[in-house]
C-alpha cells in the first residue's frame, strides 16, 4: 500500500484527502501513455485510485492536453467532490509530468 496526501489550495479554498493507492496504482504509466499519444485521442481518458479518493480525466484539444484531477469523500457517503483542471502541451511537457509522478511514487516516505 502506498498513502499520500492530495492538497488543493487557493484564495477560496483548501481541500485535502488521503489517497491509497497499491504501489501508485499505475498513475504514473496512464500519464506516460498519454505523453506517447501526443498527436491525441478521442473522447476522454480516466485513471482512479484504489478507493476512489482521486480521479483523473484527460483530454486532448489537438494543441493541449486537459487534465481534470477530482478529489473525492471516501465511499460510501460521497458527500463532496473537488475537481481542477490544468492544461500542459503534449509530448515532452507530459512526458516530464510522468516523469516527476513515477519519482514521486518511487520516493521514500519521510518519517513521520
Amino acid at each position: 500500500m502506498l498513502d499520500f496526501l492530495v492538497t488543493a489550495r487557493s484564495r477560496w479554498v483548501n481541500v485535502e484527502v488521503l489517497v491509497r493507492t497499491l504501489g501508485g496504482d499505475g498513475l504514473d504509466v496512464f500519464l506516460a501513455e498519454l505523453a506517447e499519444d501526443f498527436r491525441g485521442w478521442e473522447g476522454a481518458r480516466t485513471w482512479r485510485s484504489l478507493e476512489g479518493d482521486l480521479t483523473l480525466s484527460a483530454r486532448h484539444s489537438g494543441h493541449a492536453v486537459h487534465l481534470t484531477w477530482g478529489m473525492h469523500d471516501h465511499p460510501p457517503s460521497d458527500e463532496w467532490r473537488f475537481e481542477a483542471t490544468t492544461e500542459h502541451a503534449p509530448g515532452e511537457d507530459m512526458r516530464n509530468l510522468a516523469a516527476e509522478m513515477s519519482a514521486f511514487l518511487r520516493s521514500e516516505p519521510r518519517p513521520a
